[in-house]
């Protein structure tokens, strides 16, 4: 694995992760991710794990808004 790499939440890039001293640090470049900024998570997988349960509330509030304009 590389020592850092793009994020991907719904086929767009939200953040990139960086190996740092215990695992990978986040860093936000979209503003529904700066929740995990800076955060330093032990796996990629729970990085990633945080990612989507952030994408999945995403597209909710978005289904949610869209649901209520009809």
């Amino acid at each position: 694995m590389s020592d850092r790499f793009a994020v991907e939440a719904d086929r767009r890039v939200v953040g990139v992760a960086v190996r740092a001293p215990g695992g990978f640090r986040f860093f936000s470049s979209e503003p529904a991710f700066f929740a995990l900024e800076g955060r330093l998570f032990a796996r990629s997988r729970a990085l990633f794990q945080s990612v989507a349960k952030i994408a999945r509330k995403q597209r909710s509030r978005l289904l949610q808004a869209g649901s209520r304009r009809t």
